[in-house]
Parts: C-alpha cells; sequence; structure tokens
C-alpha cells in the first residue's frame, strides 16, 4: 500500500495525524455542481512587482512574502484558465487603497498595510480580472465579513468555493472557516495559497484539510474540476 505525502508531513508528526484520523477529522466533502473561484489578495503588495526573495521583495513592499507568493501565482493560472474556459465566476475579494486607509483594527495590528504605493494594490497582471468579474474589497481576514460575498454567490448559484491566494493562516483561512460555515464546499489547492511563514502555512492547511476544507494538489483538482458539467 502506497502511502500518500502531504506539505504538512515534516511539521505534523505522525502521531498527530493518527490522533485526528482516529476521530473521523479529514473526510472529503467532494464537489458540488457549479464552483466559484476566489483570488483573494493577489496583488503586488503580496508578491512584490519581480520575483524575488522575501528578504529583497519586501524592500519594495513590507507586506510582500516574496517567491513563495509567485510560485502560487503560476500554480493558479491554470486553475483561472479552466474558469474562462467554463464560464464560471471568478471573484477576487481584495484589500483596496480606500478600505485600507479606513484603518480600525487592521492599522492597529499591521500598520505596514496601510502605508502602500498605489501599485502595491494591483491584482497582478497574471491573473488580472475580466469583465464581469466580481471585485470585492474588504478590510477583514475573511472575504464574507462585512461584504456582499454571500450574496453574490447565491446569485450566481455557487455551491462550492475554490478558495485561493494571500495568506493561508490569515485571509485564505478565515475565507474558508466562514464559507463552511456557510455551508458551500470548500476546496483549497495546496500550491495556490501562500504565507510568510512555511511553518504556518503548512499547519493551517493541515487544519483547514482536517475540519473545514478539501486540501489537495492542484492538478487533482483540476481533474475533479474538468469532470463536471461545463456552464450553461
Amino acid at each position: 500500500m502506497t502511502s500518500t505525502t502531504h506539505p504538512w508531513d515534516d511539521v505534523i508528526s505522525a502521531e498527530e495525524q493518527r490522533a485526528y484520523n482516529a476521530v473521523g477529522f479529514g473526510r472529503p466533502s467532494g464537489l458540488g455542481k457549479r464552483p466559484g473561484l476566489l483570488i483573494i489578495d493577489v496583488q503586488y503588495r503580496t508578491v512584490g512587482t519581480k520575483r524575488l526573495p522575501f528578504w529583497e521583495a519586501i524592500e519594495e513592499f513590507p507586506t510582500s512574502c516574496g517567491e513563495v507568493g509567485w510560485a502560487a501565482v503560476d500554480a493558479i493560472v491554470p486553475l483561472l484558465a479552466l474558469f474562462r474556459e467554463r464560464n464560471w465566476p471568478v471573484l477576487y475579494p481584495h484589500v483596496a487603497p480606500k478600505v485600507a486607509h479606513e484603518g480600525g483594527r487592521l492599522a492597529e495590528k499591521i500598520p505596514a498595510i496601510m502605508n502602500i504605493a498605489a501599485k502595491g494594490y494591483e491584482i497582478v497582471q497574471e491573473l488580472a480580472p475580466r469583465p464581469g468579474d466580481v471585485l470585492l474589497p474588504k478590510k477583514h481576514p475573511s472575504a464574507f465579513f462585512a461584504t456582499a460575498l454571500c450574496s453574490h454567490l447565491v446569485d450566481l448559484q455557487v455551491d462550492t468555493v475554490i478558495v485561493v491566494g494571500c495568506s493561508t493562516s490569515g485571509c485564505v483561512r478565515g475565507t474558508a472557516v466562514d464559507a463552511f460555515s456557510y455551508n458551500f464546499k470548500v476546496s483549497i489547492p495546496q500550491e495556490c495559497s501562500f504565507d510568510r511563514s512555511i511553518t504556518s502555512h503548512k499547519v493551517n492547511l493541515f487544519d483547514l484539510g482536517q475540519k473545514y476544507a478539501d486540501v489537495l494538489p492542484t492538478a487533482e483538482l483540476i481533474e475533479k474540476l474538468r469532470a463536471l458539467p461545463g456552464s450553461d
């Protein structure tokens, strides 16, 4: 019997994983009939305008995650292409300049996010929105909190959300948990989210996969999505 490896295996011990398995956590939820893709905060402020290592990238934008962000962008590209091909909904929850300058607890906790050059708030060109996509400014980790996201998803008849972007431990996690709480099916392609801490990234992927979402390789998710009927 071939064992399956996961990105968190070097962080979460086999004994800890066994404890979750013993309770029955981590069962797959699968996909519904109509998926929607949530591309969260994949902006130049989170990846940088150039593909640079972390310590060089933060010289441009203090909030950049550097090369790991660009690796996620590359992984999202074929996923987005499939959504374009099938005419499935694509939504972009993001921090916008006006939202950022409103301050609040976000300004207290992460002041660096308040003073970003205008270019930093642009969604990276490789994943640029198209007419008909939903652009959703937010100012909290969950893309559902104080936004019309749930209303958009209902209107678009989405029953499954694919969550990608930045950061795994923050906005991706917050959004995935709330989507699960609203009874959407949730999938997270593991190469398509990123974080400035690889440990935090791996631990959160594990925890999300055990409790709230199907966390699986991007190629596997694309294969499953291709098996769904296309959009009318």
